[in-house]
């Protein structure tokens, strides 16, 4: 999954970006709060992680501007602020959770992951469509009831296909969440996961519809 993650800290920022990276997120890392209103309102993201003390724009401020313009990607708020006011105008403001500095990354990650799903609609953690089932959170997937290996890019994949379950998602989607800014993608990168995929799950799981793009059907 890709997030934008906004912290004007250099060292904080740079070990936030690496261990959500090593947890099978896609980051991209912005250092202030115009560049992130900018990434925002120009990438699709799965998640926000916002600090509010920013240069340029706090975020406040940036949480403010995109809610007003009708952006409901999901807002985690990080911050060395842990005054209730600050909580409070927060989440008035349209953020969807609130972590204190200093931090856990699992914790984090998991916030994040569990902010993801509730937007998509999942109560629970699992994802199960047919014979197939994926747990985000632990980075595993069954078919048939079988542990099925899957690298890292073929599992964000196939969890981006189900997190979207009946939702036909571009090529240039998939990429998108896929591959952060600086990233480059061979030009049928997306195929041979899409072909792994079929190999492991099922020639009939992933449909393609030409000249638009891939879906799976709805979840259980």
């Amino acid at each position: 999954m890709r997030i934008l993650l906004v912290e004007d800290d250099s060292l904080l920022g740079d070990g936030i970006r690496k261990s959500l990276s090593h947890l099978g997120f896609t980051v991209d890392w912005m250092r202030d709060g115009k560049q992130g209103e900018n990434a925002l309102t120009s990438e699709e993201y799965a998640a926000v992680v916002l600090d509010l003390g920013l240069p340029q724009q706090d975020g406040l401020a940036l949480l403010q501007s995109v809610r007003n313009k009708g952006l409901r990607t999901p807002v985690l708020i990080l911050t060395a602020r842990d005054g209730k006011l600050d909580k409070l105008k927060g989440f008035g403001l349209g953020a969807d959770d609130y972590v204190v500095k200093p931090l856990d990354m699992e914790e984090l990650a998991a916030r994040l992951r569990a902010l993801i799903r509730r937007s998509a609609g999942h109560a629970s953690p699992r994802i199960r469509l047919g014979t197939v089932e994926i747990d985000p959170d632990a980075r595993q997937a069954w078919c048939g009831g079988k542990p099925v290996d899957l690298s890292a890019k073929e599992f964000a994949v196939l969890e981006l296909l189900m997190q979207n379950a009946g939702r036909v998602l571009t090529r240039a989607q998939l990429e998108q969440s896929l591959y952060g800014w600086g990233d480059s993608a061979d030009s049928n990168t997306i195929e041979v996961f899409i072909h792994h995929l079929r190999k492991k799950l099922g020639s009939d799981f992933i449909q393609t519809l030409r000249g638009i793009g891939y879906t799976v059907g709805r979840p259980e």
